[in-house]
């Protein structure tokens, strides 16, 4: 378990902090979650990339709001709350459990991800808090 967590934290904060900016962005967006669960998400200069590595994951986004639902606005600033939070997290072991909060994830604020990105790193904490059993806020809009 520690693994698996440690290898998708590790790939999400290279991924996030790899992020480049472009305004034009075409996607290529592969999905096998028939064969694993693994989601990549990159744009053609592969300026950014998003990989979701967890068992499980495919099988609970299709059952989770569609994208469209939420403007790129509302995702930038949740994803904002939940990294800051989760960082929090990563620096404080003592009351945190270090093999849930590895690393910290560099999301600059600043930074054009698009939707897509955005779309699956929000979708990705809510997964987080229900399968691990966390909870980042009280209330979630």
């Amino acid at each position: 378990m520690v693994t698996k967590q440690v290898f998708f934290l590790l790939t999400l904060v290279l991924i996030i902090y790899s992020c480049g900016t472009t305004k034009d962005r075409k996607l290529d967006t592969t999905s096998t979650a028939n064969t694993s669960d693994t989601l990549r998400i990159a744009n053609d200069d592969l300026e950014y990339e998003i990989i979701i590595i967890e068992p499980g994951f495919n099988n609970w986004l299709v059952t989770q709001r569609p994208r469209g639902y939420y403007n790129q606005q509302f995702l930038e600033i949740r994803n904002r709350q939940y990294v800051i939070e989760y960082n929090q997290r990563v620096v404080q072991p003592q009351r945190f459990d270090p093999n849930l909060y590895i690393q910290q994830i560099n999301y600059d604020q600043h930074t054009d991800y698009g939707y897509e990105v955005n779309y699956l790193l929000y979708n990705y904490f809510l997964f987080f808090e229900k399968q691990y059993n966390q909870r980042f806020f009280v209330s979630r809009g």
